[in-house]
């Protein structure tokens, strides 16, 4: 298991990662990731979109935009939490992820929630 935590404009975003066996299969190797997102801020914010840089062993770099999170967009009010499970296929054994979630304020101001470098590698492999 891997895990990264960065806090950004009060949002602290928790991730803990860990390699799926039942979902891999030959030449894919698949990870599952948990993400807590919590308000320690004053303002109510709301995830709009996402952004990941995921690496593989190859040095190959792939990004992933969309809106939301696992097809919500939860807003926070100072205090509270949002969790969710999501899953990352890689080619290799060996990986990592980091990015930002793009938030807004009540207010209309946006900010990047920082996802800090966490790691994706299958128990036993060398890298």
């Amino acid at each position: 298991m891997s895990t990264s935590e960065a806090t950004t404009h009060g949002i602290r975003v928790q991730v803990e990662s860990r390699f799926s066996a039942e979902h891999s299969r030959p030449a894919q190797w698949f990870f599952l990731y948990k993400v807590r997102i919590s308000n320690q801020g004053s303002e109510t914010v709301q995830l709009i979109s996402r952004h990941w840089i995921i690496r593989d062993a190859n040095e190959r770099v792939e990004e992933v935009k969309g809106p939301g999170v696992v097809g919500d967009q939860p807003v926070l009010d100072p205090g509270d939490s949002y969790e969710y499970t999501s899953g990352c296929p890689l080619p290799t054994p060996f990986g990592s992820m980091q990015g930002t979630y793009q938030m807004v304020t009540t207010d209309g101001r946006e900010f990047d929630a920082e996802i800090a470098e966490f790691v994706l590698r299958e128990p036993g492999s060398i890298h």
